[in-house]
């Protein structure tokens, strides 16, 4: 009996940390912070084209302008390798700065 109560705790710890680690990475309300710097070449709330391109409703869309399907691994090379004036933020941001970056423009 002690054994299955045992191996019912172990399950259920599993599935609680596998539960865990599929939530949302990130803090859209930090994210949204980190975003002003990107905000002064994109728009986020309008379809607007600044230097860069409108990132409204950027993870509804059907692909990039590069052509990429936006995925957190495609944002995610753009933001730290950078892109044609984009410059590179690998350096720049975090890896938690990027993590709420990337949730806050799950919100637009």
């Amino acid at each position: 009996m002690i054994k299955r109560v045992t191996t019912g705790m172990a399950l259920a710890g599993f599935l609680l940390s596998a539960t865990a680690s599929a939530q949302k990475k990130g803090d859209a309300a930090k994210g949204k912070e980190v975003f002003e710097q990107c905000g002064v070449c994109h728009s986020h709330d309008t379809d607007e084209k600044k230097m860069g391109p409108s990132l409204k409703g950027l993870y509804k869309k059907a692909k990039m302008t590069n052509g990429q399907k936006p995925t957190d691994a495609s944002i995610l090379a753009i933001v730290n390798k950078g892109k044609g004036t984009m410059p590179a933020f690998a350096d720049v941001l975090s890896a938690e700065e990027k993590d709420n970056l990337l949730a806050f423009l799950k919100t637009l």
